[in-house]
């Protein structure tokens, strides 16, 4: 399988980006780019090219750990939309807002470029990423550019400070009106996370949930029989410190439940 962080995908000063390979088994094609700022983004695009959905994907609290989201993200891509997954540090001052909102705004004005796109968006995110993807829907006077189309979270709290808006999402619900929602139809909000789950309870995602359906506000929760990694179709492997891929079957079913979940956002489809 080719890495999308090859060597051959690197840019040059012009920030223009080749095309770093394809896979064989799917026919997505990786490249390797990078924002302003000079954080590295892996593009996964899907077979057939033309102009797809797009999708934001962001990583975890591991600071510059966008290579663990690969096996979610090229399944994404798979079933035909774009796929930008950045790097962006938790241990950043500002706990990494201005990678995670910088990659926002490289979403937006560049995907085109790999044939995404930039009007139909998702930002999605996982674990930490999760309550910064979703606080972009229900705080966009804070994170700045027009809305998601969607947002979606894969095991994460909604319960503490989003790392793009410092704000809480739960506490964002009570507000009155929700600042993101005043003036415009609500922006689906769209949840993964396993029931086997040991890092971050799958009642963090039911709650919350169950306080966006008392809004009146659209939510749909997938729990796949996995645990954190799973839902990434990964595990976390001890001696490297990180996540690497898995062929368990519980964390293919989980993968496969995200990338589905993800691809049905970008197309405005609702979730299986």
């Amino acid at each position: 399988m080719t890495s999308a962080t090859g060597e051959n995908g690197k840019t040059g000063k012009t920030g223009r980006t080749r095309e770093a390979g394809k896979t064989s088994e799917t026919g997505v094609t990786t490249a390797l780019t990078r924002t302003p700022a000079g954080k590295a983004v892996d593009v996964y695009g899907p077979p057939g090219g033309g102009t797809a959905p797009t999708v934001l994907l962001w990583h975890g609290m591991g600071p510059d750990e966008r290579d663990i989201m690969r096996p979610v993200a090229e399944a994404a891509a798979a079933q035909g939309v774009v796929v930008l997954v950045p790097d962006w540090r938790s241990d950043a001052p500002d706990r990494g807002a201005a990678h995670l909102l910088g990659s926002l705004a490289f979403a937006r004005e560049r995907a085109a470029d790999f044939g995404g796109d930039p009007g139909r968006l998702v930002v999605a995110g996982w674990s930490a990423g999760a309550g910064a993807a979703v606080a972009t829907a229900l705080r966009p006077d804070l994170t700045g550019g027009p809305r998601p189309v969607a947002v979606v979270g894969v095991a994460g709290r909604y319960d503490v400070p989003a790392r793009t808006t410092g704000s809480v999402p739960v506490e964002d619900l009570a507000r009155d009106p929700v600042a993101g929602l005043a003036h415009a139809a609500p922006v689906p909000v769209l949840l993964v996370h396993g029931t086997e789950d040991d890092q971050v309870d799958v009642r963090r995602s039911r709650e919350f949930a169950a306080a966006l359906r008392t809004r009146g506000l659209p939510v749909r929760l997938e729990e796949p029989a996995t645990d954190h990694a799973g839902v990434l179709m990964s595990a976390y492997d001890p001696e490297l410190g990180r996540l690497r891929a898995s062929s368990a079957g519980h964390a293919l079913e989980g993968g496969r439940a995200t990338a589905r979940v993800l691809a049905a956002a970008a197309k405005g489809i609702a979730a299986p």
